[in-house]
């Protein structure tokens, strides 16, 4: 008899559970923020999250880390000339941005707002290309041994050395936004900020969050989607010359410089997708990994099983085809 109740006791149980999901209400939040759009899903029985809260989340950190705001923390570490005392999430980053640039030999460099100043990929806008000339007299303030954390203050090895931590910046945001989200008891959302992505949990029906995954731009210019992936517990950011370069005299330069050279990255690959555990980390490799050229690139993301990546790249005869890690196609939708 014991067991013949348990049975249907289960049945109830699950009915029940059934019922609380079939409650929960799908909450959406947008808004603009670090110069991009942001969207934020989640599901609960009730509102437990305003657009008042992110935004203020989202103006503290702005205020930390936004070049374009003349009284923010890093224009002030920008304008001294030794260093200043670090604010929490400015220190996060630039710990994390240290092991990056470590295990990237360099690759990624927040020290490079020189450079991308002289080419008009920061704040300052220009017309024209920086000269042989003028790039030669910046190349001395790039390099991330140039400046250290000493407790909570970045100290400045070189007076002029300026940061710009809009590489790794964003993921950081999608994971403190994410992070505020479960400490307000959601445990199903999906986070998106200027393309850095960040989901948890499942949908009340139990479905996955899914996102397109971009491929080759197609006949018509445009990037296509390729891909449909699963996402769950995970973040995924994607780095790519599609939409940010200039073009001079016919030739494009892409917005990722070559931190030694001082120049933009010629490389074969097209784009690069990274699926990583937080979007920090995401967004940090992404770049990089770009920068690397097939050559080392998929050597680099195998032996590191805490990425994975998707890479778009074009052959010497301009034929153009993807590849992705053991890991990232675990996430693919068949």
């Amino acid at each position: 008899m014991k067991r013949l109740l348990f049975i249907p006791l289960i049945i109830i149980c699950l009915a029940v559970l059934s019922f609380q999901d079939a409650r929960q209400i799908n909450f959406k939040i947008q808004g603009e923020a670090q110069g991009t759009t942001y969207q934020i899903s989640y599901y609960h029985d009730k509102e437990q999250v305003t657009k008042y809260q992110i935004d203020s989340i989202l103006e503290v950190i702005d205020q930390s880390m936004s070049l374009y705001r003349p009284n923010s923390l890093i224009s002030e570490i920008n304008r001294s000339k030794k260093g200043v005392i670090l604010d929490s999430h400015f220190l996060y980053v630039m710990k994390h941005a240290f092991k990056i640039n470590e295990d990237t030999d360099g690759a990624f460099d927040v020290t490079v707002e020189p450079l991308l100043s002289a080419w008009g990929f920061s704040s300052t806008k220009t017309e024209t290309l920086p000269s042989k000339e003028t790039i030669a007299e910046l190349l001395p303030l790039v390099g991330m041994d140039k400046i250290a954390i000493k407790g909570k203050r970045l100290k400045k090895k070189h007076p002029d050395v300026s940061i710009n931590v809009n590489g790794i910046a964003q993921g950081y945001t999608v994971d403190v936004l994410a992070n505020f989200l479960k400490s307000q008891n959601i445990s199903s959302f999906f986070i998106e900020l200027g393309g850095e992505i960040k989901a948890e949990g499942r949908k009340p029906d139990g479905s996955q969050f899914t996102i397109g995954v971009e491929g080759p731009v197609n006949s018509s210019g445009r990037v296509s989607i390729k891909h449909l992936a699963y996402l769950n517990n995970k973040a995924i950011t994607t780095s790519g010359g599609y939409n940010q370069f200039i073009e001079k005299d016919g030739k494009k330069y892409i917005h990722i410089l070559d931190p030694k050279t001082g120049f933009p990255v010629e490389s074969d690959i097209l784009s690069v997708t990274i699926l990583a555990d937080d979007a920090i980390t995401a967004d940090g490799y992404d770049n990089a990994v770009m920068a690397m050229g097939m050559s080392h690139a998929m050597e680099f993301l195998q032996q590191r099983p805490a990425i994975d990546g998707y890479i778009v790249y074009q052959r010497p005869d301009g034929t153009v085809l993807d590849t992705m890690t053991n890991g990232f196609k675990t996430i693919i939708k068949n």
